[in-house]
This record gives C-alpha cells, sequence and structure tokens, in this order.
C-alpha cells in the first residue's frame, strides 16, 4: 500500500476533523458490498423457506390451529405488545358533526392509552333503524396540512368513509401517528437516525395495532354498530396497518388490505424496503415472512388486493403471500374466503382498487352481490374534519416512542442466589430475543481457519490467516508476537476487536511494520509507529487484530443512505449489523482457540467504543474469556450497540455484572464518566465479593497519549 494512504489512516484518527472526513475518503467498498448484498440474499432465501415450511407443513386444521396463539404471541411481542398494555378509560369525545344530505360525520377522539390520543371521523348514514356493519379504515401516508395547521391523513382518505355510510354502513376512519392531527413519527431509522428503536424493540406498527385494538373497543360502544359485522381495509400504510389488526384481533370479521403486504424478497433483496418508513415493518425477532401475517386471518374473509405496477408492493410478492396462504384456506374447506385483487395501476388508491373492495364487504358483511352504482367522493373541507381546534396540553403522541415499550429496570439482588437466578434468566433471553438470528448450529462446525501469509519484519512475526464466521463472510485475522516466541509457550492472547475508527488505525500501522521498507517519520507518527511495534513484539504475548464485518476489508458503502436502509435490512432479518458483529467476534474466539499453539491460552478481549460491546456480548456465548478490557463502553444502548430487543431485557451495566461474575472485566475510559451509570455492575460485583480470577475494576478517566 502505498505510504501516502498508510500515514492517511493514522492521520484521521489523531486529528480527527482536521483530517478528511469519511464521506470524503478514497475507499473502495466494492468487496463489502458484494458480501453484504450476497449475506441478504442468502438469510432471506432461508427465512422464506422456513416460512413456507411451516405453512406448508401444517396438515389439518387441527394443527393450525393449535399454532396460532403462539403464533399471535409472537407478533404481538414483534409489534410491543407482549404483553398488552391495559386497556385503560378510552375517554371517547365528539367535538363537532358535520351533516351531508345522506349521512353525518362525528368529528371524535379518544384515548387508546392516557395521552395517546386517536383522532378520527366516524360515519353514519342517516336514519339508522339498527346495528350496522361497519368498516375501521386506517389511512395511509397522505400530508393534508394548510397554513402549518395538520388536518390528519383522515381527511385525504374521506371518500371511502363517505362511500360506506352512503350505502348502509357505519364507518371509523382514523388518524395515523405520522401525519395526524397531532404528529408523531415514522421516521425514526428511516431518516432520523434513531437505531435505539431496534434496541428498544420499539416499531412505530406496534402504536398503529394498538391503536386500531382500542379502535375496535370504541366501536363496540356504539349501538349503530353490529359487533359481529366488522371489517377494517386501508391502503400503504392502511393496508399494513389492516394486516396487523386482522391477524391479531378475531373481531375483525373480514380484511381488505389494500397495498399494504409483499414478501421478504421484495422488501430485502428487491429493495422495496427503501421506499418504506418503519410504521410498516414488525420487529422481526422471529424472522417471520409475512406470507404467515397472511395466515393468521384465516379462514375468515381476506381479499389481498393490489396494483400491477406498485413499485413498493411489487406483483410477485403479493402473489407469492397469496399463494402461500392459500393452503391454509384450502385446509379451512374455505378457498372462497381468500381472493387476490389485482388491478392496473401505480401504487395509488385508484377507483378500480375501491370498486373491488366495495364488492368484497357487500359479500361478506351483507351477504349482497349489488352492483357498485355510487363512486367514492370526497365532499367536506379540511376544516370540516377536522377533531381539535388546539392539541390537547397532555398529549404523548409526539414523543410516544420513548414510551410505548418500556426500557429494563431492576433493583440490584439481595443474594448471590437471586443473583445467579437472574443472570441465567438474562442469557437465556438474550439467546431467543436479541440473537436469534445466529447460525447456532454452526457454534460447532469448523471455522475452516487458513493460514494465508507469514512474515518476519522488524523482529516481529506476523501471520495472516482467514476463517470462516457465516456464508459469506471469510474474514481476516492478523497475528503479531515476537520473533522469537514459540506461541505455543506463549502466557496470553490478546484479541483486539476493532471498530472502524481503530482499523483505519491499526491497518495503516500493520501494512508498515510488515513493509520492507524503512521510514523516516516525523513526530508524533514516529512515535506512534514504534509503541504500535513494541506492543507487536511484547515478551510471551500474541496481539491478534480483528475487524468484524462491514469494517475494514468488507466494510460497505459509505453513503449515508445506502448506509441506513443496510442497516435497515438487517433489522428485517431479525438482527442488526452489530448482533451480526457479535457473533463474529464468537467465532474469532473459536478461531484463535484452534491455532496452533494457542488453545487453551488465556485470552483477553480489547474493544473500544462499539467494539467494547461486541467483545462484552460475545464472551457471554464464547468459552470462558478471563479478561475483558473495554474501553469508552457506551453507558445505554441507545448510545449503541444496536442489538433487537436487547433494552427491553438488559442495559450495558447488567451485561457487565454478568460478564464479571466470571472473568475479569476492566472498564476504561478516556474522558470523565459517571460513576452511577454503572451502580448495578459495581453493587453486584460487592455482593459477590472477592473471587478468584473474576470481577469488575472501572477507571473513570484514562489519560491517552
Amino acid at each position: 500500500m502505498h505510504l501516502t494512504r498508510l500515514l492517511f489512516m493514522i492521520l484521521i484518527p489523531l486529528f480527527g476533523s482536521a483530517a478528511l472526513t469519511a464521506q470524503e475518503t478514497p475507499v473502495d467498498t466494492a468487496q463489502g458490498d458484494a458480501l453484504v448484498t450476497e449475506y441478504f440474499r442468502l438469510e432471506t432465501r432461508r427465512l422464506a423457506d422456513r416460512t413456507l415450511e411451516e405453512l406448508s407443513g401444517v396438515k389439518t386444521v387441527a394443527e393450525w390451529e393449535a399454532r396460532k396463539p403462539e403464533l399471535r404471541r409472537q407478533l404481538s411481542e414483534m409489534l410491543g405488545l407482549d404483553p398488552m398494555p391495559p386497556k385503560t378509560d378510552l375517554k371517547a369525545v365528539t367535538t363537532a358533526k358535520t351533516e351531508h344530505e345522506e349521512f353525518t360525520v362525528e368529528r371524535l377522539h379518544f384515548q387508546s392509552s392516557p395521552g395517546l390520543y386517536v383522532t378520527g371521523n366516524l360515519y353514519l348514514p342517516k336514519n339508522v333503524t339498527g346495528p350496522l356493519p361497519t368498516v375501521l379504515y386506517v389511512c395511509g401516508h397522505a400530508l393534508v396540512k394548510k397554513d402549518g395547521v395538520a388536518y390528519g391523513n383522515k381527511v385525504a382518505y374521506q371518500h371511502h368513509g363517505s362511500w360506506y355510510a352512503r350505502n348502509g354502513y357505519a364507518c371509523l376512519t382514523i388518524d395515523t401517528l405520522q401525519l395526524g392531527e397531532i404528529e408523531g413519527l415514522h421516521h425514526g431509522t428511516y431518516k432520523e437516525g434513531m437505531w435505539w428503536w431496534h434496541a428498544r424493540g420499539y416499531t412505530p406498527a406496534g402504536v398503529e395495532a394498538w391503536n386500531c385494538i382500542r379502535a375496535l373497543d370504541y366501536l363496540e360502544t356504539r349501538p349503530e354498530v353490529d359487533q359481529t359485522r366488522i371489517g377494517v381495509t386501508g391502503r400503504s400504510g392502511g393496508g399494513a396497518y389492516s394486516w396487523w389488526i386482522a391477524a391479531l384481533d378475531e373481531r375483525i370479521k373480514v380484511a381488505v388490505p389494500v397495498a399494504g403486504i409483499t414478501s421478504l424478497q421484495n422488501h430485502v433483496v428487491d429493495g422495496c424496503i427503501e421506499g418504506h418508513c418503519d410504521c410498516m415493518f414488525q420487529v422481526n425477532t422471529y424472522g417471520w415472512d409475512y406470507a404467515l401475517v397472511a395466515a393468521l386471518i384465516a379462514p375468515r374473509p381476506l381479499l389481498i388486493s393490489n396494483t400491477d405496477k406498485d413499485t413498493i408492493f411489487p406483483l410477485d410478492g403479493v402473489v407469492d403471500v397469496h399463494s402461500k396462504v392459500r393452503r391454509i384456506y384450502d385446509l379451512y374447506g374455505k378457498p372462497r374466503n381468500l381472493g387476490l385483487n389485482i388491478t392496473e395501476g401505480p401504487h395509488e388508491d385508484t377507483q378500480e382498487l375501491q370498486v373491488h373492495e366495495f364488492v368484497w364487504f357487500n359479500r361478506f358483511l351483507k351477504q349482497s352481490e349489488s352492483p357498485i352504482d355510487k363512486v367514492a367522493v370526497k365532499f367536506f373541507e379540511p376544516e370540516q374534519l377536522r377533531v381539535f381546534e388546539t392539541p390537547p396540553a397532555d398529549q404523548r403522541n409526539t414523543n410516544i416512542q420513548e414510551e410505548f415499550v418500556p426500557v429494563a429496570k431492576y433493583e440490584v439482588p439481595t443474594s448471590s442466589a437471586a443473583w445467579s437466578t437472574m443472570s441465567n434468566s438474562w442469557k437465556e433471553a438474550l439467546f431467543f430475543r436479541c440473537f436469534r438470528a445466529w447460525p447456532y448450529t454452526a457454534t460447532n462446525e469448523s471455522v475452516d481457519l487458513k493460514e494465508i501469509t507469514s512474515a518476519t519484519r522488524r523482529d516481529i512475526l506476523w501471520t495472516d490467516f482467514s476463517f470462516l464466521s457465516q456464508e459469506p463472510y471469510r474474514l481476516p485475522l492478523v497475528v503479531t508476537s515476537s520473533e522469537s516466541l514459540d506461541r505455543a509457550k506463549a502466557e496470553r492472547v490478546v484479541l483486539h476487536v476493532l471498530d472502524q475508527t481503530e482499523w483505519e488505525r491499526i491497518h495503516g500501522l500493520i501494512e508498515m511494520g510488515r513493509s520492507e521498507a524503512e521510514y523516516d517519520l516525523a513526530e508524533p507518527y514516529a512515535s506512534e509507529f514504534s509503541k504500535f511495534c513494541q506492543q507487536c513484539s511484547q515478551p510471551g504475548i500474541v496481539h491478534i487484530y480483528f475487524a468484524p464485518r462491514g469494517v475494514g476489508p468488507t466494510e460497505w458503502s459509505r453513503d449515508e443512505r445506502k448506509r441506513t436502509h443496510i442497516r435497515r435490512r438487517f433489522a428485517l432479518l431479525g438482527q442488526t449489523d452489530d448482533s451480526a458483529r457479535v457473533w463474529d467476534v464468537v467465532r474469532a474466539i473459536t478461531a484463535v482457540q484452534s491455532m496452533d499453539g494457542l488453545k487453551g491460552k488465556p485470552l483477553t478481549i480489547e474493544g473500544a467504543r462499539q467494539a467494547a460491546g461486541w467483545g462484552l456480548y460475545a464472551s457471554l456465548f464464547s468459552e470462558p474469556v478471563p479478561q475483558l478490557d473495554l474501553t469508552d463502553l457506551p453507558a445505554t444502548h441507545r448510545d449503541g450497540p444496536i442489538v433487537l430487543n436487547v433494552s427491553r431485557l438488559i442495559e450495558l451495566p447488567h451485561a457487565v455484572a454478568v460478564a464479571a461474575e466470571k472473568c475479569q472485566v476492566r472498564l476504561l475510559f478516556t474522558k470523565p464518566s459517571n460513576p452511577m451509570d454503572w451502580k448495578f455492575a459495581t453493587s453486584v460485583d460487592a455482593l459477590l465479593g472477592k473471587r478468584p480470577n473474576a470481577g469488575l475494576t472501572i477507571q473513570h478517566s484514562l489519560q491517552v497519549e
């Protein structure tokens, strides 16, 4: 590698903003992009095959009925609804009524949870004589705003409610969190960088599902509503929410999700995820493809409706979902209850889609095959459908992401036995709810360790290895030791887990160290290089440098938008880029222990920042690691590393306490840190008392030259 590039790698971490930014760094990420693309293809195929096996393996209705409760529980959990929030008083209020010659619109709100307001319009035909078939209409994304005032997306979809009321239905049209009268947020990971949503196990899809559940509770209080004849529909985002509520709640008797579902293949491999905000997706802990959601509606009447040129719900994925769920309807002997409606057009609310929607509800809620003789028409100005003059002061909609899924909170246990029970339960929960996507079957498989090159330079033996972490990732290890050291007689091994910043520094030093060239370096580069070479040649110690996937040689695109959607793809596969890197560290530990002369040697894992977190969690799922040296480990997963659901279970101080039970953990901070952040870990350490080869030490302000 050219010396200019090597020095550039050293300059960046030393001088930070004085050097070029990462966006300006001339880095070729073609290999990393190809690897992550292939990884997504393989993982998507695995989950799709598993879903197909799940559905095709059901032989009887009884088998499927036995499976449904657990599948519903899983879906509830993935939406942040397990356990379900308490059903508190709805405090429903009708603020005004808007009259049309054929129907009335009640402008109303209720609270699905205290302070979580749902604004809606209830369309009722005039001269109601008895309980009516009823449709819950859930809106897609539509911005209706005038002079800075939000009127809610229900205004854009008013023509649906009007049609139902003019044809003898009650219809409740509700605003969604994003683009409602009280504007909440669907775009946490899509464009706001709120990756902690994944760690919290939060998705706005859960809020929308909960609001739909409570909307059904509200409809049950209305005498105009026939509780035995309630259907749901909506398009785009509303189509997705129609899936959630119909799958979760059997009070929905008929469903017509419009342009709201497609396959994992479309989302992950074909890239449709890039056109969707976070409300479209559950936190996919259990690795579902979308036919499983559809199957939970069987045998109730379900019309899957879409256009043929919809770029974010492509036709092939829609047909795939239909074909897989059809088997379940056939088991019930109800093939007539499943429909597939494909009309010509783009991703729009076309009249052709509306007609089929209306026919389906007439057929199954009114037992009528009457022709559709009225089109859906918008009659009102936004002001005529507005619920609030001013948003209520106690609203929680704006920041519901901070509260909807609670974080883990624990008191320090009072005995070592209580602690043992607590820590064991955490490890089990981490296994099943945070790192579930790992290829556990590969744990005992060979890492296929291969030596690539070996050379001696500057009295240091440099050896390159590669190992198989997970297809298609073969990852590099750089092993260094004193030339005179017989590695079989080494006293200990240090595995340096590198984040991107550290890799850029270390890689440049490695290339300089094993080069035959001599360098006349000015300060501070000469001192930096000298210290690194001294570390690599420490008597009795083998140093190994490791960059997990997405770091260094396998780094993927530095384009911010592409990186965003790479991270979102991981989550849609039931994992995160960080949880995958933890697996890489687990496998790196196995690779190190399989090296000639190093098996059984005491191992220290070193890492800084996010890499400290990767090493910490890897130690919990590996053979005993005697020591962890973790620099600038974040105190909360909100700052990373991001692992699905982890903040629902534990935080980083809890993980530190678990690790320190059986190994030496040193937390080192280059800047002053708050000791209270680590009080839980230090309290558990004190509870357990002195123990051989284990314990916690913290240095809160480490001066680094």
